[in-house]
């Protein structure tokens, strides 16, 4: 008669074991965060005296008196026209220089040599870790001031984070559709048309818009060293310390950031249906 042998159950690793390397993880984490309150110089007690509510206060009071006059209205349209026009062909020409990047940055299955994946993910790094404001500040060396340089900074960070995006999607896609038409001698250009395209675009849609939403944020941040549309009417009333005028440009840039958020969710659904 066989006995059957019943194998012991195996315990949980005791707290901060050697092997746990969440629980060190973790604690390294708790020791970061511990030690940043501990380096920076934060000033609680100014910040929630008062004295400090009192010009909030102050401050928010003016900001949601916001200034309704024609004339400054008319320049506030045609700057929030100015900002989505560059906020929108920034993202369309990062769609294009990211996917063409994500391609040969990704590997699209395992006998794929993906020999320019390296060199692709580095200059997919470069573009990303440069901030949009360095980006037009070199840019406006060559450009000028005006909307080319925002636009072209926003296309140049952006097609960074877009590309990234990309490459990742098309490396967690199905390889059941690809390695059918790969068997039959199709080309890679073909299959990715065919089989991969398919598959990421509402991903891809979902990032781009996403990313769309951000760009007209940041559009707001190129105003600084004058890239043009609301930002750079941001930075100027902002320095004169005129809130009522700045309180009409950020409604105005909230009106836009709903307007691609809600141009986000209906094309969700519509894909979807």
């Amino acid at each position: 008669m066989q006995t059957s042998r019943v194998s012991p159950r195996k315990m949980p690793p005791p707290l901060f074991a050697a092997r746990c390397k969440a629980c060190w993880f973790v604690f390294g984490l708790a020791c970061l965060t511990v030690a940043s309150f501990w380096t920076l110089d934060l000033k609680w007690a100014q910040f929630f005296s008062m004295d400090a509510a009192g010009r909030m206060g102050k401050f928010i009071g003016e900001l949601l008196v916001p200034e309704t006059s024609s004339k400054f209205l008319t320049k506030l349209i045609w700057a929030a026209l100015e900002t989505l026009a560059m906020s929108a062909l920034g993202t369309l020409l990062a769609v294009i220089l990211g996917l063409a990047l994500a391609v040969p940055a990704s590997k699209t299955h395992h006998d794929d040599p993906a020999r320019w994946r390296g060199i692709s993910r580095a200059v997919l790094n470069m573009l990303r870790s440069i901030p949009e404001l360095v980006w037009a500040a070199l840019l406006l060396i060559s450009a000028g001031l005006g909307p080319l340089a925002g636009t072209l900074a926003l296309a140049l960070h952006t097609s960074g984070v877009l590309g990234r995006l990309f490459a990742e999607s098309i490396e967690n896609t199905g390889a059941g559709p690809a390695f059918a038409l790969r068997c039959r001698g199709i080309t890679e250009a073909k299959i990715f048309w065919y089989a991969t395209l398919p598959q990421i675009l509402p991903q891809l849609v979902s990032y781009t818009l996403y990313r769309w939403e951000n760009n007209i944020r940041a559009a707001a941040v190129l105003g600084v060293v004058g890239a043009g549309g609301l930002g750079q009417m941001l930075a100027f009333h902002m320095g004169l310390f005129q809130m009522g005028e700045t309180g009409s440009i950020l409604l105005a840039m909230l009106v836009l950031v709903a307007l691609v958020d809600a141009l986000s969710f209906a094309s969700r659904r519509w894909m979807s249906a």
